[in-house]
């Protein structure tokens, strides 16, 4: 109606949420039972432009949705609007759905834990999604691409988050070696002020070609990552910062499984100990590595660098297969039946 009050560009549907109560009352005392119910108001924030992504972003509440239309999004995007474990918010767009940065980063959760990003690509600037003391982010099914530097940072102690389903390339544009797919924690990030980034999943996801360094890099201070079910292709190692392997494993307590990989300069995974009593725990179980064309100096697929059975444990299963190489692993780490 002309002349109506306007809260935002964004288009807000209003949904209520019922009790339990509401949904026991069908009989003849359900008008009882629905006057004793509360409703919880959620909003389904739709956003068409970038103006108004930027005011949902400044504006969500927990269990808020911001729906993407398709189309493109230009700009840098950031919130420092929280969601809670059981109220997440979510981003959700399909693949026609373009964040487009030409600097900075294209979506930034500062100290926005437990959202859900869903469907939609980022593309442009230096890093695609960047996570800063955010807990709990899923992201599922999206696509980032054509960036100068990594597609995806988990840092400053983001936990238990998780991608899967999604697709990463063409990284590092800037040809720094610093195109990392999947990165998670901070070089040098232990001590009592680490990067505490533990417990994120990486499942099911296909990271390039085209990717400017390692397709996923495990930091030392981080523990408990889990990598499953992806397919690595490897044609973009740079070798700029040591990148040849798809994996590159220095926090603890790592589950790499079931992956497939190929297209390596040298190695398919590596284990290292940048920092006493980090890049220790590691177990490979199920992995398939084709190392065919791979011309560096160990061609294995996996490469322990720092083995003690009973300090530093690495566990390699017999289950992992290779093609081309030296081998599955380096001499004097055990394959276990």
């Amino acid at each position: 109606m002309p002349g109506s009050p306007h809260p935002s560009a964004a288009r807000r549907r209003r949904l209520l949420t019922l009790g339990a109560a509401a949904l026991l009352a069908t009989g003849p005392g359900a008008t009882a039972a629905l006057a004793d119910t509360t409703a919880v108001p959620r909003d389904t924030i739709e956003v068409t432009d970038s103006r108004e992504l930027k005011e949902a972003l400044a504006s969500a509440s927990p269990g808020d949705t911001v729906q993407l239309a398709d189309g493109t999004y230009s700009g840098t995007f950031r919130t420092t609007r929280a969601g809670t474990e059981s109220e997440p918010v979510t981003l959700t767009g399909s693949a026609d759905a373009v964040l487009k940065a030409s600097g900075g980063y294209g979506l930034h959760l500062d100290g926005a834990g437990h959202w859900n990003l869903r469907g939609f690509t980022v593309t442009g600037g230096q890093k695609g999604i960047v996570m800063d003391g955010a807990d709990g982010v899923h992201i599922d099914g999206v696509t980032v691409h054509d960036l100068d530097m990594e597609a995806v940072h988990w840092r400053n102690s983001s936990s238990d988050g998780s991608i899967r389903d999604s697709t990463i390339r063409d990284t590092g544009h800037d040809g720094r070696g610093m195109g990392e797919g999947v990165y998670v924690g901070s070089a040098g990030g232990t001590g009592d002020d680490g990067d505490r980034s533990d417990n994120i999943l990486i499942a099911d996801n296909t990271l390039g070609p085209g990717i400017g360094g390692e397709n996923i890099d495990i930091k030392e201070g981080t523990s408990g990552a889990r990598i499953t079910g992806n397919t690595f292709d490897g044609s973009g190692l740079t070798g700029a910062n040591y990148d040849d392997s798809w994996v590159d494993i220095k926090g603890n307590d790592v589950l790499v499984e079931n992956n497939t990989g190929k297209n390596t300069t040298n190695n398919g995974y590596e284990t290292h100990s940048q920092e006493d009593g980090w890049g220790c725990g590691t177990v490979f179980r199920g992995n398939h590595s084709d190392l065919r064309g791979a011309t560096g100096d160990g061609r294995y697929a996996i490469n322990v660098t720092h083995y003690d059975a009973a300090s530093c444990p690495v566990t390699v299963a017999a289950d992992n297969t290779v093609e081309g190489g030296r081998g599955l692993t380096n001499p004097g780490i055990p394959v276990e039946d």
